[in-house]
């Protein structure tokens, strides 16, 4: 159940199993104390990725400009554009 649906496909037609095996393939560790979110960590800035049930909500903490940044993606949207949005940073 870890193959992925083609890049274009909106993010309600994965399963569970496949949105959390693509956010582990993106570097990201699942929160133990709140099981739908994710951290994820680069140089610059971290991300906290939040499973909502009407869509996902990013956090971005910026290190260098020390700024929070929340952005919220629906699960209408494709895999690849919220990929592209969410690991490009803040």
């Amino acid at each position: 159940m870890n193959t992925l649906p083609n890049p274009q496909t909106p993010l309600y037609n994965h399963a569970l199993p496949q949105i959390e095996a693509w956010l582990q393939q993106q570097g990201c560790v699942r929160d133990e104390t709140d099981i739908h979110c994710w951290e994820l960590e680069h140089p610059q800035w971290s991300a906290r990725i939040c499973l909502d049930i009407e869509e996902l909500q990013v956090t971005y903490r910026d290190r260098r400009a020390g700024t929070v940044v929340q952005r919220s993606f629906k699960y209408s949207c494709p895999r690849a554009a919220v990929e592209e949005a969410i690991f490009a940073g803040p």
